[in-house]
């Protein structure tokens, strides 16, 4: 029997480094994949379904939402955004963790709908190294960069709801963290009670 995957929910504030971090992750663990979102906005260049997002219509993303098909949604600028709930526990039963990299609201919605849930909140290792990120970046004009960075602290004082932090000083400290998580995870006495029966009876 396969054993179940974990349903992981990662957030932080924009600019501390949850995609480089997730990236770095999947090199390391070839049982764990990243929840890909739907939208029913149109796919911009270079996008592709079921790659980047699922992209699709509003009718069926409202659909989702009646027959409890999607773990967390937001409506933005007119346009749906969610998590797919089929697609998450198809990779679960097949023993696949999921990793769901979602903001604050959206994790507290899946942390309702799915008690098991591991939370982990990823941090900077500064509010000024955080700005100094997303200044680097060179994206943004100044405006929008502070009003990041006031979405940010709002975030950041809602860490605490997690189950783990990770700070983002030194991205392979970080990787090697949230790998630990899922390792140790993975092993907990309630995921392995199963294993144990198993064991004695061989």
């Amino acid at each position: 029997m396969t054993e179940k995957g974990l349903l992981i929910v990662l957030s932080g504030p924009s600019g501390c480094g949850k995609g480089t971090i997730l990236k770095e992750l999947l090199k390391k663990r070839d049982d764990t994949v990243i929840s890909i979102s739907a939208t029913t906005r149109s796919p911009r260049e270079g996008e592709m379904h079921s790659v980047h997002y699922y992209f699709i219509s509003k009718s069926e993303f409202e659909d989702r939402i009646t027959n409890d098909g999607m773990l967390e949604y937001a409506e933005y600028v007119g346009n749906y955004y969610g998590t797919p709930a089929k697609e998450v526990y198809e990779n679960l039963e097949n023993g696949k963790n999921v990793i769901l990299e979602i903001e604050v609201q959206g994790a507290m919605k899946v942390k309702q709908k799915y008690k098991d849930a591991v939370m982990i909140f990823v941090m900077p290792p500064s509010v000024s190294e955080l700005r100094r990120r997303l200044v680097d970046r060179a994206t943004e004009d100044l405006e929008k960069i502070d009003g990041r960075m006031n979405t940010a602290m709002k975030e950041m004082k809602l860490a605490s709801q997690y189950d783990y932090i990770v700070i983002n000083d030194s991205l392979e400290t970080a990787v090697d963290e949230l790998n630990s998580i899922i390792t140790a995870q993975r092993l907990a006495k309630p995921r392995m009670t199963q294993i144990i029966e198993n064991i004695l009876n061989s």
